[in-house]
C-alpha cells in the first residue's frame, strides 16, 4: 500500500503537477523581445514565452529594446538551452523556464532589472525568489528600474494601448 505522502510525491514525479520535465536541449534561433524567444528542438521551432516574468514591450522605448538585448546576451542566438514547459498561452506560445548553463534565464532577467515579476502568472514559479530578485533590482535601480522607482509595468502599458 502506498502512503498518502508517497502517492503525492509519485503524482508529482509523473508530471501531474502541470510542469513537464525539461525536454532535450534546443538551440535559440530568435529573440523576439525581452520575454519571448524561439528555440529549435527536435527539428521544430518552438516559440517560448518566459514564465513568471514580464519584460518591457518593444514600444516602451528605449526599455523594450534594451530588455531584448539583455535576453540576447543571456540566451544568444545559437546557444544551447533547456526548456521546462508549463502550458500554452492564448497565443499558442509555450510558457516555460529556459535554462542555460544551469541558470534560469527567466530569473536572471529579473535579477538584472530587465523584467518584472508577472504577478498575474506565478502559478509555476518560486515566487519568493522572483520577488527577492525584483526587490534587489529595484533597490539598486538597475535595468528598467533606472526609469524611476515606479516604471510603468508592461501589463499596464499593454492595457493602455488597447
Amino acid at each position: 500500500m502506498i502512503k498518502p505522502l508517497s502517492a503525492i510525491a509519485l503524482l508529482f514525479l509523473l508530471g501531474i503537477s502541470g510542469c513537464q520535465s525539461p525536454g532535450p536541449p534546443g538551440e535559440v534561433s530568435q529573440i523576439s523581445d525581452g520575454d519571448t524567444l524561439t528555440v529549435q528542438q527536435d527539428g521544430a521551432a518552438i516559440k517560448i514565452r518566459l514564465a513568471c516574468i514580464d519584460a518591457p514591450e518593444l514600444g516602451q522605448k528605449p526599455w523594450g529594446e534594451r530588455a531584448r538585448g539583455v535576453l540576447g546576451v543571456l540566451a544568444p542566438v545559437g546557444s544551447e538551452v533547456t526548456v521546462e514547459s508549463f502550458e500554452r498561452d492564448r497565443y499558442g506560445r509555450t510558457v516555460a523556464t529556459v535554462w542555460r548553463e544551469g541558470q534560469s534565464v527567466n530569473l536572471e532577467m529579473v535579477r538584472r532589472g530587465w523584467a518584472m515579476v508577472y504577478r498575474q502568472h506565478l502559478r509555476n514559479c518560486d515566487a519568493s525568489a522572483y520577488f527577492a530578485a525584483e526587490t534587489a533590482a529595484r533597490r539598486d535601480r538597475i535595468g528598467y528600474w533606472q526609469a524611476g522607482r515606479n516604471p510603468q509595468p508592461p501589463w499596464e502599458w499593454r492595457r493602455r494601448q488597447r
